[in-house]
């Protein structure tokens, strides 16, 4: 039988094919109407690629974030190959995953972007979205909510992250070209990452 984090992976994988034509349509209004594309084909390619036995998250996330950087272009790439193994860095030996250790993976995974894409929150990017869930997961885990809870939490304050960046205008890729234009659209790359996150917590609630 596939370890939990491989068919977790396939969640995700899932999510993000099935969200393929949504993801590269929001691409066409500011980018290069390739993010869905790339993503889906990124994510086919994962997923012929994993061990189904492993159970070592950090080694599994890791073997996710080299099949992302090698097979999806274009900007998300470099992005998510390095949130991936960041991830998989800060899980490294682990087999099973608390609130804590997600934290920890978040934490990672936006430091990892931050460097990567030398962006910051505010810039219509996937950190609009990331940060604003790891905020919210953090609260809930010091007010010691249980785990549908703060999952629940970091799931909406990633879509209100969103929503947020359709307010804003794009100072980072190619959206920057288009200066106000920008204004009005979501970003691709904060969707794609919510996308992610939902995968997770509904993996986590179907099997919890």
């Amino acid at each position: 039988m596939a370890t939990k984090i491989y068919q977790c992976m396939q969640k995700i994988s899932d999510a993000i094919v099935e969200n393929k034509d949504f993801l590269t349509d929001l691409d066409r209004e500011i980018g290069d109407a390739d993010h869905g594309v790339n993503m889906a084909r990124g994510f086919t390619e994962v997923m012929k690629q994993l061990p189904e036995d492993e159970e070592d998250y950090g080694v599994v996330l890791k073997k996710v974030g080299m099949v992302l950087l090698s097979k999806v272009g274009g900007a998300s790439g470099p992005l998510y190959g390095t949130a991936y193994m960041k991830a998989g860095a800060a899980v490294k030996g682990k087999t099973s995953i608390t609130l804590e250790d997600a934290k920890a993976m978040l934490t990672e995974v936006i430091g990892g972007i931050k460097m990567r894409g030398k962006a910051v929150k505010g810039e219509k990017t996937m950190l609009d979205a990331l940060e604003p869930a790891l905020d919210a997961l953090t609260k809930g885990i010091e007010n010691g909510d249980d785990a549908e809870t703060c999952l629940n939490a970091m799931c909406e304050a990633a879509r209100e992250g969103v929503e947020f960046t359709k307010t804003i205008r794009a100072t980072k890729g190619r959206a920057s070209y288009l200066g106000d234009r920008s204004i009005g659209h979501q970003d691709p790359g904060a969707t794609s990452a919510t996308i992610t996150l939902e995968a997770i917590r509904d993996f986590y609630l179907e099997n919890k």
